[in-house]
């Protein structure tokens, strides 16, 4: 049996799946790990753990493979990596870690870093180089933060990786960055030009040598003896270069064409709208995309699962005790408002001492009241996002879930009911492992013959929003509104404290 692995590194797991050449799934394999949260705001993590969480996973798929085969027949073709991002991994000439990798959005450490930065470089200029102003999503600024920060670790410090080029460069050895990956490291793409931008790389990262770039599903290189000691992965394998796991959950469901909206549901939600144009707007994020010749314009909440889990550890209870309260609270959670900014926001209010509100707490509310307004705070996250996206001149014609929160029909309900969306869910919601390996079949196809992936992954439901809801919900999301608006100069004095201001 010939199969493709693709392999996710996530927030809170690394996944990996065993896919055969019709699309289905042979075997799969996870591995939970920790973040390290060492200081308010900030969010890093041992990227060691990547490769070794890798290798276990490598071999455990192809052991289950070739048991299932029942001798050592069994053939991987390619291998898919993906990972969680836009992250800043420095490592030295040796390719050992000068310090922990620093995480996406949800890591605000590099505000005074983005401070200068805009000071120095003018928005407008930002924006019109990178398509998007500098934000805690904003890799090059993380950098700077290094270079300002630890001194000791920028000067051991010679290259730059995030999850996904880092499983590449240990499998093949190959030093490379997708354009997409690239792109969120603002300020040091040039988006139009689809290259690094020289005059700000030099001045922010000169002593890092540049990745080459390349799109998500070329071939970076190909699997190296080392490597495949390893792995248990055979030497000579192709190895795509992968992406941030966002856009390879898109690839996963088919939500990669134009006019398409792909919204994740995970640990955070996050929103990649597909296009032609590069739309500019402040308050979301301006990408180059997966393929050559699209554009995203993408927003992330920066909780939505995490938030869920909180509640979940918070009363001791389990999902489908607090999934059939919330059920019975009904819309609007008995008068509960919450703003889901539990570890700040990112888009499209772009506040990183955003802080959680929970507002109308009675004593007659229950956990299933506290669990169903948490649902409706992510729907109406999403809707705020889904609404700027399409001021900014977004054409969203499609929307298809993915991850992990699709096995719950409630929260799928609820966000179509705020949202006033229709939803697509394919049969495989397993996300950007799955779309690694696809990406990884197409790479190494003939010219013509290369995988579809709604023959993959055929759409098999449909959620279809409450009609009878729409004027509830308009009122509840101007609510909402208005309480960030209302409480967030308390709001920040309390975030102000945290950090021991």
């Amino acid at each position: 049996m010939r199969c493709t692995l693709g392999v996710d590194v996530g927030t809170s797991s690394t996944k990996g799946v065993l896919v055969a050449e019709d699309g289905r799934i042979v075997a799969s394999a996870t591995r939970a790990h920790d973040v390290d949260r060492p200081h308010t705001g900030w969010v890093e993590m041992d990227a060691r753990i990547w490769w070794d969480e890798f290798t276990d996973i490598a071999r455990e798929l192809i052991g289950a493979l070739r048991q299932a085969q029942g001798s050592e027949a069994a053939e991987i073709s390619a291998v898919g990596v993906s990972g969680m991002g836009p992250c800043v991994l420095l490592a030295d000439a040796n390719d050992e870690p000068v310090r922990p990798a620093i995480l996406y959005g949800v890591d605000t450490r590099s505000g005074a870093q983005i401070a200068r930065m805009t000071d120095e470089l003018g928005t407008s200029e930002i924006t019109r180089v990178g398509g998007s102003t500098l934000t805690s999503q904003a890799g090059g600024a993380k950098i700077a933060w290094i270079a300002d920060e630890e001194p000791d670790a920028w000067a051991r410090a010679e290259r730059f990786f995030m999850p996904a080029s880092w499983l590449a460069r240990h499998l093949t050895g190959a030093y490379v960055l997708d354009h997409q990956s690239a792109s969120q490291t603002s300020p040091l793409y040039d988006i139009e030009n689809e290259s690094w931008y020289e005059p700000w790389w030099q001045r922010y990262a000169g002593s890092i040598e540049q990745p080459r770039l390349t799109w998500a599903g070329e071939i970076a290189g190909y699997v190296t003896a080392e490597a495949a000691e390893a792995t248990g992965i055979p030497a000579g394998t192709p190895v795509i270069t992968g992406t941030i796991d966002a856009w390879t959950e898109a690839v996963s469901v088919g939500a990669h064409e134009i006019g398409d909206l792909m919204l994740m549901y995970g640990t955070t939600m996050f929103l990649v709208a597909t296009g032609e144009e590069t739309l500019r707007t402040p308050s979301m994020w301006t990408t180059a995309g997966a393929f050559p010749g699209t554009r995203n314009l993408a927003g992330g909440l920066s909780t939505s699962g995490a938030l869920t889990a909180w509640l979940k550890d918070l009363t001791g209870s389990d999902y489908p005790d607090l999934l059939a309260d919330a059920e019975k609270s009904g819309p609007g959670a008995n008068g509960l408002l919450v703003l889901p900014y539990f570890a700040g926001e990112r888009t499209p209010i772009q506040d990183p001492d955003a802080r959680g509100v929970i507002a109308g707490l009675t004593l007659e509310h229950t956990r299933g009241d506290l669990y169903r307004a948490a649902l409706e705070a992510t729907a109406l996250g999403v809707r705020h996002n889904v609404e700027t996206m399409r001021a900014a001149g977004a054409d969203i014609r499609r929307i298809v879930a993915v991850g992990g929160g699709t096995q719950g029909q409630l929260w799928l309900q609820v966000v179509s009911d705020v949202t006033r969306l229709v939803q697509e869910v394919p049969a495989t919601t397993i996300g950007a492992s799955y779309g690694a390996a696809f990406l990884a079949a197409s790479a190494i196809a003939d010219p013509g013959a290369a995988p579809v992936i709604t023959d993959w992954n055929p759409i098999t439901q449909t959620i279809t929003p409450n009609a009878d809801l729409r004027e509830f919900y308009d009122t509840l999301f101007d609510r909402y509104v208005r309480l960030y608006e209302g409480s967030k100069d308390v709001v920040h004095e309390l975030a102000a404290a945290q950090h021991g201001a």
